[in-house]
């Protein structure tokens, strides 16, 4: 999607079928505030993160009804033209006061509010939603596995996952929840997150032998990468690892298997074989 592309009809139909009855009675000038903030948390969490500010700034910013859409709308056939005309008219000139992001909330906290004319704050209600509770879910998870790993950073791999553009909101929001890097290199570009990443099992089948995939990654990468061990044995992909690396190998990665045993088991052969830092 294009960054200017407009966000005005990532909503639901009957925000605008609310508009309308209420241009129709006087009612879509009154004073309207709308608050944001989640019923209840899941079970063990005593707190969430609010992640997603950034993105409906944006997203209002891009909330216009072009020519494209209002005839869209139009050939649609339930909307007033005086409804349409005013879509057309349409800038948000109310106010969002919020949580900052990467903030704690807690159940029953309004974490965003919206203060305008009700027709022009309802009309935000489905795509600030949309983006909350995604970006806030996502957030939330990533604090967790953060905590869970201490001082050890954690990269954002999720892209082939999920929808494009979902991939790089996922990434950001992981970034706000603590995790230290993403593969996305958009959510890079766009929002100045360090990118990382190496190489798939792809890479290694391409070479005559494990170890000839291994010397080409240290030539180009230098031996602070980090290797996959697991596209054949794991304790010999190890072995071969340090054995072209030296002890200085930055990582090895393990994607398969009974991970939790899987790793006790490489920190052992790694600190056998000298690699203690790897």
């Amino acid at each position: 999607m294009s960054a200017a592309a407009s966000s005005a009809l990532h909503t639901d139909r009957y925000e605008l079928t609310m508009l309308d009855a209420a241009l129709r009675t006087g009612r879509a000038d009154v004073p309207a505030t709308f608050e944001v903030f989640s019923r209840r948390l899941p079970a063990g969490r005593p707190a969430g993160v609010f992640a997603g500010l950034g993105r409906i700034l944006e997203a209002i910013g891009r909330f216009r009804f072009g020519a494209e859409e209002l005839a869209w709308l139009d050939g649609l056939g339930f909307l007033s033209p005086e409804a349409l005309a005013w879509l057309a008219r349409f800038r948000f000139s109310g106010s969002v006061d919020a949580y900052r992001e990467g903030e704690w909330y807690a159940a029953g906290s309004p974490v965003l509010t919206v203060t305008g004319t009700f027709g022009e704050a309802v009309l935000l209600e489905t795509l600030l939603l949309s983006i909350l509770n995604f970006d806030s879910a996502v957030a939330s998870a990533a604090s967790l596995l953060v905590a869970a790993a201490g001082d050890r950073p954690i990269i954002e791999m999720g892209s082939r996952r999920t929808d494009p553009d979902a991939a790089v909101a996922a990434a950001r929001a992981a970034y706000l929840g603590g995790f230290a890097s993403t593969s996305n290199l958009e959510a890079g570009r766009r929002y100045g997150i360090p990118t990382a990443g190496t190489a798939a099992h792809s890479f290694v089948l391409a070479y005559p032998s494990e170890q000839e995939a291994f010397a080409a990654q240290l030539a180009a990468m230098g031996p602070g990468t980090t290797l996959l061990v697991d596209t054949f044995d794991v304790e010999t992909g190890i072995r071969r690892a340090v054995e072209a690396a030296g002890t200085g190998l930055g990582g090895v990665r393990i994607d398969s298997g009974d991970l939790p045993a899987e790793t006790r088991r490489a920190r052992k052969l790694l600190d056998e074989l000298g690699a203690t830092a790897t």
